[in-house]
């Protein structure tokens, strides 16, 4: 409700849809709205942890409590990182440039990093001042109202959590997604502070300072997941498996299409990713009206999927007897292997003593020896005919899809 009534406010343009009772907003395209909505999130966080750390700070100071006060620093970090966010989301909007052809899509993932970066130093802090308080082994006073704060604190964290996410996931915004996480670590520290509180009130005993330890350890391992998943992003880790497959399906609907592989997909900052793949086509087909097919499935699934995509003809030859023969022959030893594996752009070239049979076979990605699996890949040839010599180019298949 909170969250439709902001976007409403300060992103007027978006189209909130009604499903089935709750409120549905499908991935943004158009990065001034990315903009847009990249601002509300990083404005609301800033404001609200702010507000949440001054609060905890004044409260821990009052009450003697190093694991309220250690909460309040790490509401202020994020009060840091929700403006990192809000600078990075602005700056990865600049426009292409001479230095730049993509684009400054990328600084997102800097944010993200910077986001990382902070949680995990105040997680050192907070361990460092949580093994103080247990060496001094002093409790902290407890009163109905910190207690009451503390409830609350709890929720506006999780409800900021769930902000977070939905914005994220419409934006593809990293930053965005990495604050999510961290707000639910923080929900979750600080309902083990509230209990650590009315346990300590309760029995008398000193667990304040152990309360700080175990959220410094909770708001380290957000800092990991942060941290690891941002830094795989800027090394050019595995694309998104789902927008694979869907590319590779949308592609192989249309006529004259015979098969499918070597797809990448290249990714310069949320919302700005392009791919390239090749298309398999029957060599006999008419070159003019084979690559209409081509240009309209470039167009229509660029304008479907919302990133520009360049597709590669590879001519096959069909029709010849012996080459299918050998091809199916082929085909079906691969696909009893384990893993099973496949094959495409498939070539006959006899000789004069020699037949050459050439071809490309794609591997899974964890897949990297290729000998064994070479020298069983002629020793199948020569039982089809003597004369058979493999030419093997190995793929690799990061997203489970190719065809042939």
């Amino acid at each position: 409700m909170i969250t439709e009534y902001l976007l409403k406010k300060f992103v007027p343009e978006l189209r909130i849809e009604k499903t089935g009772g709750a409120s549905a907003v499908a991935a943004i395209p158009d990065q001034e709205i990315r903009k847009k909505i990249g601002t509300l999130g990083s404005a609301t966080g800033m404001v609200l942890n702010i507000l949440l750390s001054v609060m905890k700070m004044l409260l821990g100071f009052l009450i003697g409590s190093v694991a309220i006060t250690a909460d309040g620093v790490n509401n202020l970090s994020d009060a840091g990182g929700s403006l990192v966010a809000l600078i990075s989301v602005r700056m990865a909007q600049k426009p292409q440039d001479e230095d730049h052809p993509f684009g400054h899509g990328r600084i997102e993932y800097l944010g993200a990093l910077v986001v990382g970066v902070l949680i995990a130093f105040f997680g050192v802090e907070l361990i460092k001042s949580g093994v103080e308080s247990i060496i001094a082994g002093k409790a902290s006073a407890f009163s109905v109202l910190s207690f009451v704060l503390l409830v609350i604190g709890v929720i506006v964290k999780a409800w900021m959590s769930v902000f977070y996410r939905r914005l994220g996931k419409m934006t593809d915004n990293p930053t965005l997604l990495a604050a999510a996480k961290d707000s639910m670590g923080d929900a979750v520290s600080t309902s083990v502070i509230t209990i650590a509180t009315l346990i300590s009130h309760v029995t008398g005993w000193p667990l304040d300072g152990y309360a700080g330890v175990l959220v410094a350890l909770l708001v380290l391992k957000a800092a990991w997941d942060v941290l690891s998943d941002t830094v795989n992003r800027l090394l050019g880790g595995k694309p998104d498996r789902e927008l694979g497959q869907k590319i590779v399906q949308m592609l192989t609907d249309y006529p004259g299409i015979l098969g499918v592989h070597d797809l990448v997909i290249h990714d310069y900052g949320p919302g700005r990713c392009m791919a390239s793949v090749h298309a398999e086509v029957d060599s006999r087909s008419n070159l003019v009206e084979i690559h209409e097919v081509i240009d309209t499935a470039e167009r229509e699934m660029g304008e479907t999927l919302l990133l520009p995509i360049c597709i590669h003809m590879d001519p096959v030859v069909s029709g010849d007897e012996k080459t299918e023969e050998a091809k199916e022959q082929m085909a079906a030893y691969l696909s009893s292997l384990q893993p099973p594996l496949h094959l495409h752009d498939f070539r006959r070239v006899p000789g004069d003593k020699n037949i050459n049979l050439i071809f490309d076979v794609v591997l899974p990605a964890d897949v990297h020896k290729t000998d064994a699996l070479l020298s069983g890949i002629q020793a199948h040839a020569s039982t089809m005919d003597a004369r058979y010599r493999c030419v093997v180019h190995f793929d690799r298949d990061y997203f489970g899809t190719s065809t042939h």
